[in-house]
């Protein structure tokens, strides 16, 4: 059998269950997958799915996202930006509305340095430039939407 371009993949696979001291078949049950399947990936023989990768991410612990990019099956660019927006997304400590608002300037820095991005939002061209969910000033200066206290710290 020849060997696909999936080498470099195969040996980040085996690198990780390694740190991971699982064995072959461990790993392989962990996913769901075959003894032989999962050895044949190792060696650079087969190319898995994207689901098949998510599973094996899963049992090793780590981001699927960088499997993806070793795969071929996402850019190294677009995996940064999947990472930092689920980072965000994932944030308990702010609201929606901050998410989003994080999520468009973030989405317009990016822009501005010439990364097109998707819109994040598709609330109003203008990013919601006015009104009182505004989050900046027309100078350009952090709007005050504060009712007049400061919001205490949650007491733990």
């Amino acid at each position: 059998m020849a060997s696909l371009n999936v080498g470099n993949l195969g040996e980040y696979l085996r690198e990780q269950r390694r740190t991971a001291q699982l064995s072959l078949r461990q790993l392989a049950e962990a996913a769901g997958v075959s003894n032989p399947y999962l050895s044949q990936i190792e060696r650079g023989l087969r190319k898995p799915s994207a689901e098949v990768l998510q599973q094996v991410a899963k049992a090793l612990r780590i981001s699927a996202e960088t499997l993806y990019v070793r795969a071929g099956i996402l850019d190294e660019r677009e995996r940064e930006e999947l990472e930092t927006r689920a980072v965000i997304l994932a944030d308990p400590s702010i609201n929606e509305r901050q998410k989003s608002v994080l999520l468009q300037i973030y989405a317009s820095f990016r822009k501005e340095n010439g990364f097109e991005d998707e819109p994040v939002d598709s609330a109003d061209e203008e990013g919601r430039a006015s009104g009182a969910d505004a989050p900046f000033s027309a100078d350009g200066g952090a709007a005050d939407t504060d009712t007049g206290s400061k919001p205490s710290k949650p007491s733990h």
